[in-house]
């Protein structure tokens, strides 16, 4: 195609990149708390263990799903007050992104996205749970994806060469 050609060209028939939220789901919920009634009579000093993995599939030639999966459990030295355990996803269109744009959308973008939800979802379920709600920090996915990449450069160096 001349210069001319794709000056004329309206927008939508060149070929452009683009980055869309297919779709956004709940993939697995629980919630539990094994010493319920008791525990709310109970003066207690909680503390909160807070665990956050990332995933990132290929689901066809231009869609991922990239999942967070979430553990919050509440506990005393004697006793856990609550566990609330979700996987939620996102199904994302890359369409035409160059190929070494893709891991930092997948690592960092998606997750940022999905991760507003999953606060909610958490902080939900722990009041319907009879506890005051949990609203979680901010998790710095650019951070995180810096320290995975730096950690499979480690493990790389690290391999003996056959």
């Amino acid at each position: 195609m001349s210069a001319e050609e794709d000056e004329t060209t309206p927008p939508s028939q060149q070929e452009q990149s683009a980055f869309h939220v297919e779709k956004l789901y709940l993939k697995d919920l629980s919630f539990e708390s094994p010493h319920a009634p008791e525990i709310f009579t109970e003066d207690l000093e909680p503390e909160l263990e807070f665990n956050l993995e990332t995933n990132s599939t290929r689901k066809g030639e231009e869609h991922y799903e990239t999942a967070l999966h979430v553990s919050v459990k509440v506990s005393s030295p004697e006793k856990v007050l609550f566990l609330v355990e979700l996987t939620f996803a996102g199904l994302f269109l890359l369409r035409r992104i160059p190929p070494q744009h893709v891991p930092p959308l997948l690592g960092i973008e998606c997750p940022n996205i999905l991760f507003p939800y999953v606060r909610r979802i958490v902080s939900d379920m722990v009041l319907e749970g009879g506890f005051k709600p949990v609203v979680l920090d901010p998790v710095n996915f650019a951070a995180l994806y810096q320290r995975k990449l730096q950690m499979r450069r480690e493990q790389a160096d690290d391999e003996p060469e056959s």
